[in-house]
């Protein structure tokens, strides 16, 4: 295809989108490299993200054009070259998320500096969606979202429970403090555990650097809030197994988790390749077969518009903080960070991809009161 028809065709697509290319509107975007249509129409999200990363292409409000060609479809419209093919292939072949692999995530994304995420998350350190139903900020949604899990879950002092993915242990800091629980926590990440450690100092809290499926025990209640991301769909079942022998037998299961509207086997290019490694999100069907014969589901609560604001949130801090960090980081990873939020909330705006919250129960316990959404 010639650079003309590569063009006018962009053009075409982008107009079906409501963005007009090199336009005037806040939306749409300026073009400064002519190379960028034909790129874009071989290689789809992964040349969207990558050539933003390169400056071929600018935005003034990245997260509302995001949100405008979800909302339109425009990826079923282009084209999928041999390296995506082999991109939607690989995780059909291979376990991406193998317990040998599980630590690449913490590595490329956790472990890229505590620095950055102190100042771009709340005070308290958490990294997945806040509950904005009654607060003013971050931090109110943040810390909403804890005990909106805490309620749940129906934590009561003396319990043992299991934070599978801990992060740097801000729910294990929360539910210790406030409603006298020992927590067990467990991440992928040397930098969360090294910091979660130092937080959780003083405190009925242990936190470990192991994958989910080496750890042992017995908990009044196992939970997750931003792991199912990472587990991959070959071993869904091999999650619930897990924590279903975790877990006693009046105990609660609770997952936290994004999800999609479609069952999939892999994700975003461009996310896989820069933020996340090895993940994908699970959709309601593959949760569902997954929990079918261990679990009962009590509630399932999905919250996904406070993902956009949360995001948000995060991005004007990495905004407001960028001139503390950018002799660290540089002007690449300012621009992948960048296009990472903003896509990812432009991708909740336009409901592609959702927040949920699950409570489960084995089968024959009394039903909890779970439903506080």
């Amino acid at each position: 295809m010639t650079k003309d028809k590569a063009r006018d065709l962009v053009l075409e697509l982008m107009g079906l989108a409501g963005v007009t290319v090199n336009g005037h509107k806040p939306f749409d975007i300026k073009v400064h490299n002519e190379d960028f249509y034909g790129r874009l129409l071989k290689s789809g999200a992964l040349a969207l993200g990558e050539s933003y990363m390169e400056k071929w292409w600018d935005c003034q409000v990245l997260d509302q054009f995001i949100t405008k060609i979800l909302l339109a479809n425009l990826a079923d419209q282009v084209r999928v070259n041999g390296k995506l093919i082999w991109h939607l292939l690989k995780p059909r072949i291979f376990n991406l998320q193998k317990i040998s692999r599980a630590f690449q995530v913490g590595k490329q994304h956790y472990d890229i500096g505590n620095d950055l995420y102190k100042l771009m998350l709340d005070k308290r350190l958490v990294y997945t969606s806040g509950y904005w139903k009654n607060a003013e900020n971050l931090d109110e949604a943040q810390e909403a979202k804890l005990d909106l899990v805490c309620r749940k879950i129906g934590l009561e002092q003396g319990m043992r429970v299991l934070d599978l993915g801990c992060g740097w242990g801000s729910f294990a800091k929360y539910a210790a403090e406030r409603y006298g629980v020992a927590v067990t926590g467990v991440t992928v990440s040397k930098q969360q555990v090294e910091l979660g450690k130092e937080l959780c100092k003083g405190l009925p809290v242990e936190i470990k650097l192991k994958d989910y499926r080496n750890v042992g025990g017995k908990y009044d209640r196992v939970i997750s809030i931003g792991i199912m991301e990472h587990v991959g769909y070959k071993n869904y079942r091999t999650y619930m197994e897990k924590v279903y022998h975790l877990l006693t037998d009046d105990g609660i299961a609770f997952v936290h988790t994004m999800g999609g509207n479609i069952s999939k086997t892999t994700a975003c290019p461009w996310a896989t390749k820069y933020i996340f490694p090895n993940g994908m999100l699970p959709s309601i069907a593959q949760i569902g077969k997954a929990m079918e014969g261990l679990f009962v589901m009590e509630d399932w609560h999905n919250f996904g518009e406070y993902y956009d604001k949360t995001l948000m949130a995060w991005h004007a801090n990495f905004e407001k903080e960028w001139p503390v960090l950018k002799d660290r980081y540089g002007d690449r990873f300012y621009r992948m960070w960048r296009y990472y939020l903003l896509s990812l909330a432009g991708a909740f705006r336009s409901r592609s991809i959702q927040v949920w919250q699950i409570v489960m129960t084995k089968q024959g316990k009394k039903q909890p009161d779970c439903r506080m959404s």
